[in-house]
């Protein structure tokens, strides 16, 4: 199986505080946690896509391994977000690993009141 958005959608809504929002059009799923943006799932080049939050670093080695799958962060800050084509191309349990990767580093984020009411 491929990952598709509404598998993302599927395990995204299992992370502690996680919801499904659509603040900017009714065909760009958000999933968010305590209101701040861990994955933005769109369409690019007719594939499904979904753009993840990581480090610089990570970022950088992800678009090297799986060049035109993964690319800077389509209207986003490209520094720390990836845009992941989901076309097959990169394994379905790195994109599983990438969503959860997005999610941690939005909690760490949070204000500790926040992160608390997380756990």
């Amino acid at each position: 199986m491929t990952v598709n958005h509404s598998y993302l959608i599927e395990l995204g809504l299992k992370l502690p505080g996680s919801s499904l929002r659509f603040p900017f059009r009714p065909d760009l799923p958000v999933l968010d946690v305590r209101g701040k943006m861990f994955a933005l799932l769109g369409k690019h080049n007719n594939y499904e896509s979904v753009n993840l939050k990581t480090n610089p670093e990570e970022a950088w080695s992800q678009r090297q391994t799986y060049p035109g799958s993964v690319i800077p962060g389509y209207h986003m800050n490209k520094e720390h977000w990836n845009t992941v084509i989901l076309n097959g191309s990169v394994p379905d349990d790195v994109v599983v690993q990438m969503l959860h990767e997005s999610y941690q580093r939005v909690v760490s984020k949070l204000r500790r009141k926040d992160r608390l009411a997380l756990e």
